[in-house]
């Protein structure tokens, strides 16, 4: 059997529901453990102003991970994981115990019916790209060229608090 090439992809963590700081840094250690994942850099966590319905503000955070697994299988293992945690999709923009989205795969651009990379909204998202600057300032993002660091001037991170 060969050497399986990683592929390094950034990934948002978020909850609003339970013990977030717990919930949180229990499924980063479950994302490590999974078999063809391993977390190789965690930003601090933020609490930011919620999206959406009105619900209690968010711990938010990314992740970087070293992957051998297929985009999909990634979505796939992130919404086993969400789940194991109680996460009910019900509502758009709801509260929620558990919520894991891959932001980037390598420099990949994919849009499936399941499955839109990069995440659509990353850019617009100061809850995803303040974490995500403290990591990997110099990642490009794919569509739009440009690093981290410049996509996250151009937003406001009022509502970003680190903790």
């Amino acid at each position: 059997m060969g050497l399986e090439k990683c592929t390094k992809s950034a990934i948002a963590l978020g909850s609003n529901l339970g013990d977030s700081r717990a919930i949180l840094t229990a499924a980063l250690e479950i994302l490590d453990a999974t078999p063809g994942i391993t977390v190789i850099a965690r930003s601090s966590w933020y609490q930011t102003v919620p999206i959406g319905p009105p619900q209690p503000d968010y711990l938010n955070g990314c992740a970087l991970l070293d992957v051998k697994l297929t985009p999909q299988e990634l979505l796939e293992t992130l919404l086993r994981i969400e789940a194991q945690f109680g996460r009910i999709r019900k509502e758009r923009w709801g509260a929620r115990t558990l919520d894991l989205d891959i932001l980037l795969f390598d420099d990949v651009i994919l849009d499936t019916p399941t499955l839109e990379l990069p995440h659509p909204r990353m850019g617009e998202r100061a809850f995803v790209l303040v974490p995500l600057a403290e990591i990997a300032p110099d990642w490009i993002e794919p569509v739009s060229g440009k690093a981290i660091a410049q996509l996250v001037q151009a937003v406001d991170c009022s509502g970003v608090r680190r903790l």
